[in-house]
C-alpha cells in the first residue's frame, strides 16, 4: 500500500504546478491531502513523542525547542514514508510541478526527517544552506508535510514565507501546520521562511512535521553562490532580539553541561 496519495497528486498536478510557478519572488505552493486518509491516520498515531527514541534537540540562537529524528525502525511507517518521498515516482512528480529537472532526494535526510517542536519553540526566518555538506549538490526544493490535527490559531507556529529581497519586508504567506497539509517551495538566496513566533501550546500538544529536501548536481548560473550555512533574519524587532539572546544563553548552558 502506498502512503502518498499519488493518484490525487497526479490529478491535481497541473493546478499545483500553476500555483507553484506563479508565486513570486520565489516559487511555492500549499495544498491539502498529501498522504492517503488511512496513511495519514497511521502516521499521526505512530508519531513518536520527544521522549521516545533518539531525537536531536540542540538549541541554537535562532532555534529553540525543536527536535529532529532521522533514523527509524526497519519496516516502520516512517521508513516507508521517507522511502516514498525519495522515490523515483515522487521525484518525477516534483520535477513536473517545479520545472526542475534531474532532482535527487537525500536518503540520509540531512537536516530533514521528523521534526517536532514543543511549547516556546521558534525558528527564526532564514534561507537554507545552499550546498549539501557531503554530496556537494545544490539544494533546490523543500517539501514539508504537517501532521497536526485541530490546530488552533492561538497555538502560533505558522510557517511564514517572506520577501526580503531588494529592501522589501513583505510577508508573502502564512500557513498553519495543519493535518496532512503539504508546503513545497524552492530554496535559493531569497526563499526566506520560518516560524518566528513561539509556540503557545500546552497539555502535551506539539508541532509535528516531516521534511525532505531535494538537490541537483548544478543549477542556473545566476543562482550559484559560494557555499554557506543557514542565514537568519530577525523579523520580530526588539522582541526577536531578546528571544535570540535568551536562546543563546540556553544554548551556552547546554554546551558547557556536555
Amino acid at each position: 500500500m502506498e502512503l502518498i496519495d499519488f493518484q490525487s497528486l497526479q490529478d491535481r498536478s497541473d493546478l499545483i504546478a500553476e500555483s507553484f510557478q506563479k508565486a513570486t519572488p520565489f516559487h511555492y505552493t500549499m495544498f491539502e491531502g498529501f498522504f492517503t486518509g488511512d496513511a495519514a491516520e497511521l502516521i499521526h498515531e505512530e508519531y513518536p513523542t520527544i521522549r521516545d527514541g533518539m531525537w536531536d534537540g540542540t538549541t541554537y540562537i535562532d532555534q529553540k525547542n525543536k527536535f529532529q529524528k532521522t533514523s527509524f525502525e526497519p519496516g516502520s511507517v516512517f521508513e516507508k514514508a521517507f522511502d516514498e518521498l525519495n522515490s523515483d515516482k515522487f521525484l518525477q512528480w516534483l520535477q513536473k510541478i517545479s520545472g526542475i529537472d534531474q532532482l535527487m532526494g537525500d536518503p540520509e535526510l540531512f537536516g530533514g526527517g521528523l521534526h517536532q517542536s514543543i511549547n516556546g519553540a521558534f525558528l527564526n526566518v532564514h534561507v537554507d544552506y545552499n550546498i549539501h555538506s557531503k554530496t556537494k549538490f545544490h539544494r533546490r526544493l523543500n517539501v514539508l508535510v504537517y501532521m497536526n490535527k485541530f490546530w488552533k490559531e492561538e497555538y502560533e507556529g505558522f510557517l511564514e514565507l517572506w520577501d526580503l529581497s531588494n529592501n522589501h519586508k513583505n510577508l508573502l504567506a502564512k500557513y498553519a501546520p495543519s493535518y496532512n497539509r503539504c508546503v513545497i517551495f524552492e530554496t535559493n538566496e531569497i526563499s526566506f521562511h520560518g516560524h518566528p513566533k513561539p509556540l503557545n501550546t500546552s497539555n502535551g500538544i506539539s508541532r509535528k512535521s516531516m521534511a525532505t529536501y531535494y538537490y541537483t548536481k548544478t543549477r542556473p548560473a545566476n543562482e550559484i553562490f559560494d557555499s554557506h550555512n543557514t542565514k537568519y533574519i530577525n523579523t520580530e524587532g526588539s522582541v526577536g532580539q531578546v528571544r535570540r539572546f535568551m536562546a543563546g544563553v540556553k544554548a551556552f548552558v547546554e554546551r558547557i553541561k556536555k
